[in-house]
């Protein structure tokens, strides 16, 4: 995990002159004092710090090499679009979108190639993409930035934390979670995100009716999901015969995904539906 990356105007004084051109596939790297944040006016290295019990995470956290496209884009947008999660207030998602569409959240978005196609192919749709791999949010900014997508943000952080203490009960209208890590080791199965603990988080803050959408080339980690969804109260599967879904056409081939078909892996796609309030 390298700590030498730096945005392209970070080492340049203010009378330095116009800034050269960049290769936008360019990796950026030394020229950052130490101590210096890594992306001044970006995302947060931890942005919920200590606040929040250390608990097991589904996640690795990746800051990896960042192109100057990337950069520059996260430099630039995350003031924009950019949400930190740092556990510390609850947000009006009709704030943060600016208007009253509904929201869904993506957790764990890549590179972002499939989350902006999506945006683009349904504008009355917000999304709120969430991951904490540095180049990823950046890629996603800036293929937001350059398709006039102004339903995209950005969230940088645990997922968890924004589920519990950030968003409001049925405030989501949907859930994507696409090809998340299996953890496929038996010793680390209990960092797989998709478990019973986190699916009663997730169904308090998504309306009854809202769409959850998984999907996993790992057999062994679908086969767990349909499992423990067919058993929460809370979802319903949409396949009349309890099974798996076939690719639904809002959800694009990916790259990542296709590399997986080539390979001979088996896609398996999960839609269940969050059922009604039984108390209601």
């Amino acid at each position: 995990m390298s700590d030498s990356l730096n945005l392209p105007e970070a080492a340049r004084s203010a009378s330095a002159g116009p800034r050269p051109p960049y290769d936008p596939g360019a990796s950026l790297r030394h020229g950052r004092a130490k101590g210096e944040p890594r992306f001044p006016d970006g995302p947060k290295a931890d942005p919920a710090g200590s606040h929040f019990e250390r608990r097991i995470r589904s996640f690795q956290p990746r800051r990896s090499r960042v192109t100057a496209g990337q950069a520059d884009a996260l430099q630039r947008l995350w003031p924009k679009w950019g949400l930190d999660i740092d556990g510390q207030r609850v947000i009006d998602l009709g704030e943060l979108f600016g208007n009253a569409n509904p929201v869904v959240l993506e957790i764990g978005f890549g590179m972002g190639e499939a989350t902006a196609r999506m945006a683009a192919e349904d504008p009355g749709t917000n999304v709120l993409a969430v991951d904490v791999h540095t180049p990823g949010q950046g890629n996603l900014l800036n293929l937001a930035d350059q398709g006039g997508l102004s339903n995209v943000r950005v969230g940088n952080g645990d997922a968890i934390i924004l589920l519990r203490e950030m968003l409001r009960p049925d405030s989501l209208d949907g859930l994507r979670v696409y090809f998340p890590d299996p953890w496929p080791k038996k010793r680390h199965h209990k960092r797989r995100l998709i478990q019973l603990e986190f699916l009663t988080l997730a169904a308090s803050r998504l309306r009854p009716g809202a769409l959850l959408h998984c999907a996993t080339d790992w057999e062994p980690y679908a086969e767990q999901m349909l499992e423990v969804l067919t058993a929460h109260p809370d979802f319903a599967n949409t396949q009349a015969d309890g099974g798996f879904a076939p690719r639904p056409a809002f959800r694009p081939l990916t790259r990542f995904e296709g590399q997986g078909l080539d390979k001979g892996h088996v896609v398996n796609d999960l839609l269940f539906r969050r059922v009604p309030h039984q108390d209601r």
